[in-house]
Formats: C-alpha cells, sequence, structure tokens
C-alpha cells in the first residue's frame, strides 16, 4: 500500500509539471511548466508579459495526452519564452479558442493558417479576421487534401471546381485553403461541419459527406490517438484513404490577438523568435529530437 501511495504522489507529481528544454545563444535552457487554472504556466526569468495562448488536440502536432504534448506545444513555449514572455496556455475546442482571441479573451492562437484579408470572423459581425488578429511569420505545417472512402474514384481532379456542389465535411472554425474557404463562402459546396477531426472521419464512413478536408496526417492520427477500441480504429482506418491530389502545402502560424497589450511588440517579438530559431537549425533540432524522443516509447 505504502508503494502504491508513493507511485500515486509522484504521478501526480510527473503530471503537475511539463519541462520544456531549448537551446538559445549555444545554452541549453529549460522552463518548467506548473499546473495553473485549466492549463500551464511558463514562467520566463525576465518575463515582461505573461501571454495566455489557446490551442486545440490536433495531433500528431499538438495534443493534451501526446507525448511532450507535441513538438508544436514545446515549439510555441520555447520560442515565446526565448523572447521574454511567460506563458499560460491551455487546450479548448478550436471554435472556443478562436472566438476567445477574436474577442480579446486571450492573446495567441495557435497554430493558425494563414487568413486571408477577406475572411469573415464568425464572432465578431461585420468585421474581417485579420482586422481583429495579427498573423506571425510561419513555421512548419503539412499537407492539406481530401480523404475518400476507400475503393471509391477520385472526386478532385485538381481543381476545386471539380467539386461544386459535393457535400464536403469541414471542422467547424477551421481555415482550409484561402480558394476552398472563399468557394465555401459562396455556397458552392455543400458543407457539413464536425467538431473535431475524428467526427469528421466519422462522417466519411458514415457516407453523410463524399469528401472531408483538412491535414492528411492530422485526419489520420486523429483515429489513431482517438479513446476506441483497436478494432474500432482499424475498421475506421481501412475505410479510408487520400484522394490522389493534395490541395496544398500549409505553413502554421501564431495568431495575435490586436486587443491584447501591446501586440504589435508582441507580434514583433514572435518573428524575432521564430527567425533566431529557423536560422540556428533550433526549429528542427528540437521537432526531431521529441519526435525521435516519442517515437521510441
Amino acid at each position: 500500500m505504502r508503494v502504491l501511495l508513493i507511485f500515486i504522489l509522484f504521478s501526480s507529481y510527473c503530471f503537475a509539471q511539463v519541462p520544456i528544454t531549448y537551446i538559445q545563444n549555444d545554452t541549453r535552457r529549460t522552463v518548467i511548466g506548473e499546473r495553473y487554472k485549466s492549463g500551464y504556466l511558463f514562467n520566463a526569468p525576465n518575463s515582461v508579459q505573461t501571454i495566455h495562448v489557446v490551442t486545440l488536440d490536433w495531433p500528431p502536432y499538438i495534443g493534451n495526452k501526446l507525448c511532450n504534448k507535441g513538438w508544436v506545444y514545446q515549439f510555441s513555449v520555447a520560442v515565446l519564452n526565448s523572447v521574454d514572455y511567460s506563458v499560460y496556455i491551455e487546450f479548448v475546442p478550436w471554435a472556443r479558442a478562436v472566438r476567445a482571441v477574436e474577442l480579446g479573451k486571450a492573446d495567441i492562437l495557435m497554430p493558425e493558417y494563414y487568413i486571408e484579408d477577406t475572411a469573415p470572423s464568425d464572432y465578431v459581425a461585420g468585421q474581417t479576421r485579420r482586422k481583429l488578429l495579427g498573423l506571425s511569420n510561419s513555421f512548419e505545417g503539412g499537407n492539406i487534401g481530401f480523404l475518400k472512402r476507400k475503393g471509391e474514384p477520385d472526386r478532385f481532379n485538381g481543381n476545386l471546381k471539380s467539386l461544386k456542389g459535393s457535400r464536403i465535411g469541414v471542422v467547424r472554425g477551421y481555415q482550409n485553403t484561402p480558394e476552398f474557404d472563399a468557394m465555401m463562402d459562396n455556397n458552392e459546396f455543400i458543407i457539413i461541419d464536425a467538431v473535431d477531426d475524428l467526427q469528421l472521419v466519422n462522417l466519411l464512413v458514415a457516407k453523410r459527406v463524399d469528401l472531408i478536408i483538412g491535414d492528411l496526417d492530422v485526419l489520420i492520427y486523429s483515429v489513431k490517438y482517438a479513446s476506441l477500441a483497436n478494432s474500432e480504429k482499424q475498421a475506421l482506418l481501412s475505410a479510408i484513404e487520400p484522394e490522389s491530389k493534395a490541395i496544398q502545402y500549409n505553413p502554421l502560424y501564431f495568431a495575435i490577438s490586436k486587443s491584447t497589450p501591446n501586440w504589435l511588440t508582441v507580434l514583433e517579438n514572435i518573428n524575432t523568435g521564430l527567425y533566431k530559431f529557423k536560422n540556428s537549425g533550433e526549429t528542427q533540432r528540437l521537432k526531431n529530437t521529441l519526435l525521435n524522443e516519442c517515437d521510441k516509447l
């Protein structure tokens, strides 16, 4: 009983902290995230401001139950910490995250896709998203494409106009590609909303949509990551496959609320951090290190 109690206490302690290590100016630095409210707080030694970041479960990039919470989680905290920001970061549903940042109730939304100047806000009437949000420089992302039911012929011929009138599943609040989003806003597709990527896959398998759109790695991984029996996961995975043609590669961004105090300075500092990480090779080193560590588990 005593051993069990020690193990429980040790496990609780471990889960109460999230360590993030990165290299800055040839010096290895570690910041420890402590449980705070509904997320984690990473205090920077020379903090100039605490930034409230909202994100989502979006494996394999980021996820509350992923190993190390995903490389994008660790990378994002490291970049912000490297430019002297303390970070309070929490996981919430994507639509709620978008709403919080667009209304100024949180400071940063990430990872975000590129936002077109004309993209309308779903939460502030008469406003575009870019009027509410500042977009950072980009970092590594993935390919956007369509999933279909296995064995069915391709519907997408490389031109989105070939899909006019098709029933397409999307996660509510996601940006996909500028052309697709514009056609969707123009009601050129029959859009079926889902709350997350796993529900999107289920819509496809249940034949409620013709295709689903998203980051192909995320769509597949959402099934592998799900709290389902292995037989259910295999049934879903064996029922889907990507269309032959991807739409485009989408890099990722930080989106900063323009209601955040000194938001332009925050944006400039983030861009400085992103540049230094990329230029020094730290972005790739951190990503590869984290992925390799998790592959061994």
